[in-house]
């Protein structure tokens, strides 16, 4: 199947060009982290996925505070309520980043970790943009080749990449597909997706050596079937509780 032959390409791309910068990533989340912060993840559309892959699911950990809005992320609908037309309009609406930042204290010892695949789009730029302005590193994970195909958007004419201290390229090609099909102008079969997931859990990975080496075990969500149901559950529970009590620490209930 060549879309894999193509994809491998893909991967080969970020292990060749992309260690250094998920290794200076890795480290500025691991540092929130232990220092009993968290690392915020924020992706629109279909970056909704790498904000899953970190947490949670089997084989996380608590300390990276996932953040998505349903009104941008939700596109099975497709047409009619819920569709796609607004969900694509609604994550270049300026000003929704403050009202989402809104609902959290905005800590200079947290991060940001935000996935965009043309880093243009309002909401994922301004997210970025307050998150600086609070002293907050930023780690950018882009298409850099989508992100400067076209002039930014933004009325400030800036890119995501502009606001972030990290920035990670996915390595796909403009328009993410990257098959052609005999009797179709237009490539088919995007790498994005697989090219997030693969770079957060090398992050993931690198920042629970990190933490380790720091002196803290952080409680994994692991199969029943690889450590039996007791100890599986006793995984879950701690890993809820940690996020909880993580997730509580940053959320804003008195004045800015």
């Amino acid at each position: 199947m060549r879309w894999i032959t193509e994809a491998r390409h893909v991967l080969d791309r970020i292990e060749q060009t992309q260690l250094g910068a998920i290794e200076e990533a890795s480290q500025i989340a691991a540092r929130a982290i232990a220092a009993d912060g968290v690392a915020h993840v924020f992706g629109t559309g279909h970056s909704r996925i790498p904000v899953e892959e970190l947490f949670p699911r089997y084989g996380s950990f608590p300390g990276f505070h996932p953040i998505v809005e349903l009104s941008m992320t939700f596109h099975t609908q497709v047409v009619g309520a819920n569709g796609q037309r607004q969900a694509m309009f609604i994550e270049r609406m300026p000003g929704l980043a403050d009202v989402i930042w809104g609902n959290f204290q905005m800590r200079p010892t947290d991060c940001l970790l935000v996935f965009s695949a043309s880093g243009r789009n309002a909401v994922p730029v301004e997210m970025a943009m307050a998150a600086k302005k609070a002293g907050m590193p930023v780690i950018a994970v882009v298409s850099l080749a989508e992100s400067t195909a076209a002039a930014a958007s933004h009325s400030s004419g800036t890119r995501l990449t502009d606001h972030a201290d990290v920035v990670i390229d996915v390595c796909t090609p403009v328009g993410d597909a990257i098959c052609q099909v005999d009797g179709l102008e237009e490539p088919v079969g995007p790498a994005s997706t697989l090219a997030n997931v693969a770079i957060v859990n090398m992050l993931k990975v690198r920042v629970a050596e990190l933490l380790v080496e720091s002196g803290w075990t952080p409680p994994v969500i692991t199969s029943a079937q690889l450590v039996g149901p007791e100890r599986s559950e006793e995984l879950f529970e701690a890993a809820y509780l940690e996020h909880a009590r993580r997730s509580a620490s940053v959320l804003r209930v008195g004045p800015a």
